[in-house]
């Protein structure tokens, strides 16, 4: 038997402490979900940066396999501003605007930049008859260097979230320029191409 001056000890919690309890598993499960989310911004900003990779190099490989006509897939005569270009906000029908090649090869030029522009736009995937296999936003410009005797090969889209802007690292990155609101936000890859002159 307990002697009456003998304190008794606490059984079970307070209701103190399970609502303490209970707001720090809330603020758990609240950073958990944050994290969620910016992982899935992470996983679709790679998804679009791996889209965009695939439609460069598929745009290098027709070139290079039309390498007779390649001064007609030179669309961007404007680097400083990215312009012209093909893709998002593009409406007419690219055309060869050089001599270069024979006329079949100057035609499956033209319907190069056609399908490139096509899969900018995500014609490839269709729900109720609107395209939305595509990039955010998605242009793509071809630019050729003279003193190097190389093109230039871009694909620009939209970006989740603000980052750095593309000239930051390349001053030469323009394709969509000032297109997507702050720079900040504009996502671009490229591909250099340089065709060999064989004698």
């Amino acid at each position: 038997m307990r002697s009456l001056g003998q304190k008794s000890t606490q059984l079970g919690a307070t209701m103190l402490e399970v609502l303490v309890s209970l707001l720090i598993l809330v603020l758990g499960l609240l950073g958990m979900v944050g994290m969620q989310i910016r992982a899935q911004l992470g996983i679709f900003e790679s998804y679009q940066r791996g889209q965009a990779l695939i439609i460069a190099q598929d745009m290098a490989d027709r070139i290079q396999v039309n390498r007779s006509a390649a001064s007609c897939y030179v669309i961007t005569t404007d680097t400083s501003n990215g312009t012209p270009y093909v893709g998002t906000g593009y409406s007419g029908t690219p055309a060869c605007a050089t001599a270069a090649g024979s006329v079949e090869m100057q035609t499956l030029a033209a319907n190069d930049l056609s399908a490139w522009n096509n899969a900018l736009k995500g014609a490839s995937e269709t729900s109720s008859g609107a395209q939305i296999g595509g990039l955010l936003g998605a242009r793509g410009c071809i630019s050729f260097d003279s003193t190097a005797n190389t093109y230039r090969i871009s694909v620009t889209w939209q970006g989740m979230q603000p980052t750095v802007a593309p000239t930051a690292g390349d001053a030469s990155a323009t394709c969509g320029k000032d297109l997507y609101g702050t720079e900040n936000q504009r996502r671009e890859v490229n591909i250099t191409l340089q065709i060999a002159t064989l004698t």
